[in-house]
């Protein structure tokens, strides 16, 4: 979240218990809604949640804080804080799914399989968790639950992203060989094969015509003659 305070429930709890600023006020420095705020007020929103004191971590001085207090419309500016997070570091191998996604995680596999074969099974484990036997189960239909099985799009189901999804195929598909009919294409065959002609049986053909037609008029011209005759 973008220009927002640590924690920002957890600082909201605060605000809202030692401060007097306003709802909108706490809500646009802690980027929650009003209402929002209103039900950390009432108790019914974020209990059990430990107010954490900006002050205290850098994000927010005492003078910010009076300002506020003193005009409703004024807005809390973030300072920069004193508190290092560590950046995260990627881990290596399967990624982690929450376990309220993992239900979906069958039903993602079979959409790869289907709509992407030329994906490797290291590379669907890289983009939703699994395991290469439950890949194999889900290809043979031999996965305990193929009969309610549905493919569904892992990016959709928040398995993974678009973008992680698209490296993959490019990668896939720079590392598919491609075969011989992708290399020759479908082309047409060359003007000379598909206008080719039997030449010795033509011409034998035509000869015989101008034989028959001659033969034709050489009699008819001898009939005529008999005829004068």
């Amino acid at each position: 979240m973008s220009n927002a305070p640590l924690m920002p429930k957890a600082t909201a709890v605060w605000l809202v218990e030692n401060t007097a600023l306003t709802f909108e006020q706490i809500g646009d420095f802690c980027k929650l809604h009003p209402l929002e705020v209103k039900g950390i007020a009432d108790g019914e929103v974020a209990q059990g949640i430990k107010g954490l004191d900006p002050i205290s971590t850098g994000q927010l001085t005492r003078e910010e804080i009076d300002k506020g207090e003193k005009s409703p419309n004024y807005n809390l500016k973030l300072q920069e804080s004193k508190v290092r997070l560590p950046e995260p570091k990627r881990r290596k191998g399967p990624r982690y799914t929450p376990v309220s996604r993992r239900h979906d995680r069958p039903n993602a596999i079979l959409w790869l399989t289907r709509n992407h074969p030329e994906l490797k099974d290291a590379q669907i484990i890289r983009l939703v968790g699994t395991t290469k036997a439950t890949i194999q189960s889900i290809k043979e239909r031999t996965h305990w639950n193929s009969a309610q099985l549905s493919p569904m799009d892992p990016v959709t189901l928040g398995l993974c992203s678009q973008i992680d999804l698209d490296l993959e195929v490019q990668r896939a598909a720079k590392d598919r060989p491609a075969t011989a009919a992708e290399d020759r294409g479908a082309t047409l065959l060359p003007a000379d094969v598909t206008t080719h002609r039997d030449e010795p049986t033509s011409g034998r053909r035509e000869s015989l015509d101008l034989e028959t037609v001659f033969a034709k008029l050489g009699g008819s011209r001898k009939t005529e003659e008999d005829e004068e005759d």
